[in-house]
């Protein structure tokens, strides 16, 4: 039955890994994982657990849809990253920058870094209402990171394939605060009390924009996928959206069930995530 379903489970993979990666992916990948030299992680440490799984494709859209309520985050999104007329190539560059930056060389991994930093040196602007906004601001950035880093930790607390102990969370939280101070973040919180803390404190910050439900709508409703995937896409929206905070949901205009959540979405949340970790594994032999 395997050797009858390999030839199967490598066209998934590979068109799953050219959505994500591009058309370059396999040079990346091999340079990435490839290349010799020193590197900050190691497979064993809790960031590589957590960035290798399927569970980000999860956390991934719950991390775009909790960004956006910063009305200041969500403005410099809106008015400069082109996500609507080129999301596949701001997925693609995204997720290179992590796998960079968590897998690379440390050579690399500080490349990454330096060019993602001088691209956002040069964006600034105003928001509709008139405040201005700089995407290299060190409180925005912590936005972006705690946002992000919370969404990934939440979707493999979850949907992952091997779970992290309360030890392993904190120093998942910590290893990603690396990345976060180098990208120019201050007070970046290293345990998973200390992400709480910084969530609960931008609160009186987030509120719902047009900017914000125009996003979640392209995200969750029109995205941007071929009709093929279209249903396991809609599995891993409706799992990210289960793992938004019941805070956000009218913000968003975001259905709030949770009996349904609680059942039939987890389920077909693992199921896709499953499906999308048995595609993306190693052939064996």
């Amino acid at each position: 039955m395997s050797s009858t379903l390999e030839p199967v489970r490598q066209r998934v993979a590979a068109a799953i890994f050219a959505r994500i990666a591009g058309d370059e992916g396999p040079e990346r990948r091999d340079r990435i994982h490839g290349a010799p030299g020193p590197r900050r992680f190691t497979a064993d440490d809790p960031i590589c657990i957590v960035h290798s799984d399927a569970s980000m494709f999860v956390g991934g859209i719950r991390a775009l849809l909790l960004q956006s309520l910063h009305p200041l985050a969500m403005a410099a999104v809106d008015q400069h990253s082109g996500y609507r007329g080129d999301p596949w190539g701001r997925l693609q560059r995204t997720s290179t920058f992590l796998a960079e930056t968590t897998f690379g060389t440390v050579e690399d991994a500080d490349r990454a870094v330096r060019i993602v930093r001088a691209v956002h040196k040069r964006i600034t602007g105003t928001t509709p209402d008139g405040r201005p906004y700089a995407v290299a601001d060190p409180h925005l950035l912590r936005w972006v990171h705690v946002a992000e880093v919370d969404s990934f930790l939440r979707a493999h607390d979850r949907y992952g394939d091997v779970k992290l102990t309360p030890e392993q969370r904190d120093t998942y939280v910590a290893q990603t605060a690396v990345i976060g101070r180098a990208l120019g973040a201050t007070d970046v919180p290293e345990t998973v009390t200390e992400l709480d803390a910084a969530l609960a404190a931008y609160r009186p910050e987030l509120e719902s924009t047009a900017a914000a439900r125009r996003a979640a709508r392209f995200i969750l409703v029109h995205p941007p996928v071929p009709l093929a995937i279209r249903v396991p896409y809609s599995m891993l929206s409706a799992a990210a959206i289960g793992l938004m905070p019941r805070w956000t949901r009218l913000a968003l205009r975001l259905p709030y069930l949770p009996v349904v959540e609680g059942t039939a979405v987890r389920a077909s949340g693992v199921v896709v995530t499953s499906a999308i970790r048995w595609a993306m594994r190693p052939p064996v032999g």
